[in-house]
C-alpha cells in the first residue's frame, strides 16, 4: 500500500492532502468536507482495506475555516474540488485514474457541484450526513450514481436530501441507518456508512484501469 503526503497547488493556495493507494486499488476516492481537518477519516481506512484508493484533503486553508461563513461558500468549496480534481488527474501515473467522491456535510454539496462540473469522468458519488440541497441547481446535471446516506435521528437532514433526491438524475439511491445522529458516532453506524459505501463504490467504479503510481 502506497502512502504520499502532498502539497497541492491551486492558483491561489496550497493545500495539504494524503493519497493511500492499496495494491491492485479499483479506483480512488475523494473526500470532500465541509469543515475542519479532513485528513483523517475511519472510512477511508475502511475503504483502503477493500482495495479503493483515498485522496484526503482540506478544501480551505487553516485560516479560512476560521472564518465561520466559508463552511458554506459552497462555490469556494465546490471550485477547489474541481481544482483539486484536475490536479490529480494530472499527476504522473495517474492520468488514466478512476475517480469518484465521498462528501459530508457542505463537503456533499461540493462533490455533487464537481461531479456535475466533470460528468462521467466522476463515476460515483457518496454523501454521508451532508446537505446536497445546497447544490440544488447542479443536482440535475449529475452523472455519477449517487447514494445518499441519512441518519435516522437528523430529521432535518432527512427532508434535506429528499429535495436532493428528487432533483437528481443520475442513478441514485437514499439509505437511512436507524439510530444514527448527524455524525453517526453511535456504535457501528460508521461501519454501517462505509459498508453501504464500499458496495456503491465496487458497483460502479471502473475496474479495467487499476492505479500505478
Amino acid at each position: 500500500m502506497e502512502k504520499l503526503d502532498l502539497d497541492i497547488p491551486l492558483s491561489s493556495v496550497t493545500l495539504k492532502g494524503d493519497l493511500v493507494i492499496p495494491e491492485n486499488a479499483i479506483g480512488i476516492i475523494v473526500f470532500s468536507h465541509g469543515s475542519g481537518s479532513s485528513r483523517f477519516s475511519v472510512i477511508a481506512e475502511l475503504l483502503q482495506q477493500k482495495k479503493i484508493g483515498t485522496f484526503l484533503f482540506d478544501l480551505l486553508t487553516e485560516e479560512e475555516d476560521g472564518i465561520y461563513e466559508n463552511r458554506f461558500n459552497i462555490d469556494l468549496l465546490t471550485n477547489r474540488l474541481i481544482e483539486t480534481t484536475l490536479w490529480l488527474m494530472g499527476c504522473k501515473g495517474a492520468k488514466n485514474i478512476t475517480i469518484g467522491y465521498f462528501g459530508a456535510s457542505t463537503g456533499a454539496a461540493s462533490a455533487l457541484g464537481a461531479a456535475a462540473h466533470f460528468g462521467e469522468r466522476i463515476k460515483a458519488v457518496v454523501s454521508r450526513g451532508g446537505r446536497p440541497d445546497l447544490a440544488i441547481t447542479e443536482l440535475p446535471l449529475v452523472t455519477a450514481p449517487t447514494l445518499l446516506i441519512v441518519g435516522g435521528e437528523d430529521v432535518p437532514v432527512i427532508g434535506m436530501n429528499k429535495m436532493a433526491y428528487d432533483q437528481l438524475q443520475s442513478i441514485k439511491e437514499m439509505k437511512i441507518i436507524p439510530g444514527a445522529t448527524h455524525l453517526f458516532e453511535e456504535p457501528e453506524k460508521l461501519q454501517e456508512v462505509a459498508d453501504l459505501a464500499i458496495v456503491w463504490y465496487k458497483r460502479y467504479l471502473t475496474k479495467e484501469n487499476q492505479l500505478i503510481l
